[in-house]
């Protein structure tokens, strides 16, 4: 079966095709049209679709595409490849809810904190029979950057630096540098540390558009051995989620 995958996220709408478990294609729009979807899948011979969003709205193209193929549309009822135990599952993002799927289907003998940044840093974490319980939500990096400015009123707006590696600022620019990148830093570095005393080989699993900037502020630290960088980890997981849905 060849599956269709889009994810609607906050910022980006990512498409992907999987043969099976093989990625064949992604992209990753701003914003989708008809034309668009219809020049992405030009060269591929779709079987069905699975779709998932941050958004309550429903998308003009998205009518459409149910008028080609058989779409499901992901929520945290779907039969997947885990036990959900979260206690509100409605309230339950599906972003998170696919990360866990995907970290779960591809490490399936493994307990794993899946660590996404993107416009909220969130943990989460399945243990190696599948079980999900819950995880936590925090500000992602360019939310943080943008609350200093925002909400004072002499605090300039600045970027990321990945080449920051200082202690402290000895600038104001700095100094917010400092606190918002080594802030996730120590946050990173305390909710690691946390889990893994419970489970000392626990997989670390980093995903979202931050993770390779997450990567480098955890390089020279003792978990390095085990963080593993999957770029595409949720739509792996819708992958595996429309797989399992029509066993």
């Amino acid at each position: 079966m060849t599956n269709l995958v889009i994810d609607i996220g906050n910022t980006y709408t990512k498409i992907a095709v999987f043969k099976l478990n093989e990625l064949l294609a992604v992209m990753q729009f701003e914003t989708v049209d008809p034309d668009t979807l219809d020049n992405f899948l030009n060269n591929y011979q779709i079987d069905r679709a699975i779709v998932s969003s941050v958004k309550k709205h429903v998308e003009p193209w998205q009518t459409g595409l149910e008028a080609k193929m058989p779409v499901t549309y992901f929520n945290a009822l779907i039969n997947s490849c885990i036990q959900n135990h979260y206690l509100t599952p409605e309230t339950l993002g599906t972003d998170r809810l696919a990360a866990v799927i995907g970290a779960s289907h591809t490490y399936p003998a493994l307990n794993s904190l899946v660590i996404t940044g993107g416009t909220a840093i969130t943990y989460d974490y399945v243990d190696a029979a599948g079980n999900y319980f819950g995880g936590s939500i925090s500000p992602g990096l360019n939310m943080r950057y943008k609350a200093l400015n925002y909400y004072t009123a002499g605090l300039p707006l600045i970027s990321t630096d990945a080449a920051f590696n200082a202690t402290y600022g000895d600038s104001t620019e700095t100094a917010i540098r400092s606190g918002v990148q080594n802030g996730i830093k120590y946050e990173l570095l305390g909710f690691i540390e946390s889990y893994q005393a419970n489970n000392p080989q626990l997989n670390i699993v980093l995903s979202g558009g931050d993770s390779i900037f997450f990567d480098t502020l955890l390089k020279n630290s003792i978990f390095a051995p085990y963080i593993k960088i999957e770029p595409y980890l949720v739509l792996k997981g819708l992958n595996a989620a429309i797989q399992k849905h029509n066993d």
